[in-house]
């Protein structure tokens, strides 16, 4: 029997991840979770949201479920530590992030894929005054643990690192800046981290008969970190003739999305235009409630919803939140370890609820989500397990 290694997180992430468990159980996938501690309540008792008892937990079973994890500034984490810990040292980091970067968890996928039925979906007004609504069917390959995102940075620079980037003629600029004055992130790309995210991407367009890749960047601007990016796409594209290369510029990508998504397959990009413009693209398949992820390593493989923790939902009772991020997610992992069957099954089920109109979260049908959604019609999370499971 397989192991999930189950880490719920806060807020709404303790909501939807045992509803994605029901859902799996009634679906036949045969497995043993284990419960790993994870998130804020483990910063503020012990100053780490990541214990070490958790990676190691990830390292044995190498498969993890992730609901959402709540991040604040690093003012606003060091006050809520527990009075003792205070003054001590302790500094707070996204657990996810860190998650990706210890396994490194370099693959990011987030399908944006439409359902039919869905009153969130993208509609595109005609000529002719009437709405057509595109099927949009775009997965975005994110670089997970470099780019902006990699964590290399400092307010007020150490000299010996203001003296490096002086070295730059573009730091003339700043000559006169004091130090407290400056802060400072730097965008880091490698040629291995980008090869294997570019193939990656490529060998999923062929998978799954995509007919572009298209690398979303600046190489503009970022003449380095997206110029060696788009290098490498020209180069690894000989390899895959039957598929187009693309590559966009990410601000007029983001304009382009709304005006033709449909046009769009495969998406690669670095980390932070890659949360970009997948929240972009998510946006136009119904927000985040549809949003799944997987971060794939070369051992380890963490699945997830992209929304966040969205506390204020958390202790509401009955829960509101739309469970399908999370169930989606669940699908990618189901086909990542070979459980094509089941997740065929549940996809099917949740594409029928969908389609079928009856079953919809406060989300689904537009409104501001409040403990009175439920006597607006609004189904509840548990409500919305139970439709999919119906249909399975």
């Amino acid at each position: 029997m397989r192991t999930i290694v189950a880490l719920p997180g806060d807020g709404i992430g303790k909501v939807v991840l045992p509803e994605a468990i029901r859902l799996l159980n009634a679906a036949g996938f045969i497995a043993e979770y284990v419960w790993g501690d994870i998130g804020w309540e483990f910063w503020r008792n012990e100053g780490n949201p990541l214990p070490q008892r958790t990676i190691d937990l990830i390292e044995k079973h190498k498969i993890a479920l992730f609901g959402a994890i709540t991040s604040k500034p690093k003012d606003k984490a060091a006050e809520e530590l527990k009075p003792e810990l205070r003054d001590k040292g302790y500094v707070y980091f996204s657990p996810i992030v860190a998650l990706r970067q210890h396994f490194n968890l370099d693959i990011c996928i987030r399908p944006c894929i439409s359902f039919k039925g869905n009153p969130l979906n993208f509609i595109r007004k005609k000529i002719d005054g009437s709405y057509e609504e595109p099927f949009v069917n775009a997965v975005i390959f994110r670089q997970n643990t470099e780019g902006l995102y990699a964590g290399v940075e400092w307010t007020n620079p150490p000299e010996v690192v203001r003296k490096a980037l002086e070295t730059h003629p573009k730091m003339k600029a700043f000559a006169n800046v004091p130090g407290e004055e400056l802060a400072i992130s730097t965008r880091i790309v490698t040629k291995k981290a980008s090869e294997r995210i570019i193939r990656s991407a490529f060998e999923y367009a062929r998978k799954y008969n995509y007919k572009s890749v298209t690398l979303c960047e600046k190489p503009n601007v970022l003449r380095e970190t997206s110029g060696m990016m788009l290098k490498i796409a020209r180069e690894i594209s000989k390899e895959y003739p039957e598929i187009q290369l693309w590559d966009t510029n990410i601000d007029a990508q983001m304009m382009w999305l709304t005006k033709n998504p449909e046009d769009y397959g495969v998406i690669v990009a670095e980390n932070m235009f890659g949360d970009i413009i997948s929240d972009g693209f998510a946006g136009l398949i119904g927000g985040l409630g549809f949003a799944c992820s997987a971060n794939i390593g070369e051992e380890v493989a963490v699945f997830e919803p992209t929304h966040g923790s969205a506390p204020k939902y958390e202790k509401l009772k009955p829960s509101i939140v739309n469970p399908i991020a999370m169930f989606m997610s669940a699908i990618m992992m189901l086909e990542h370890i070979g459980e094509n069957d089941i997740a065929d099954k549940i996809k099917k089920a949740i594409a029928k609820v969908i389609e079928e109109g009856k079953v919809r979260t406060y989300d689904m049908l537009k409104l501001k989500g409040g403990p009175d959604v439920i006597e607006l019609g609004a189904a509840t999370t548990q409500q919305m397990t139970d439709a999919v499971i119906s249909k399975l």
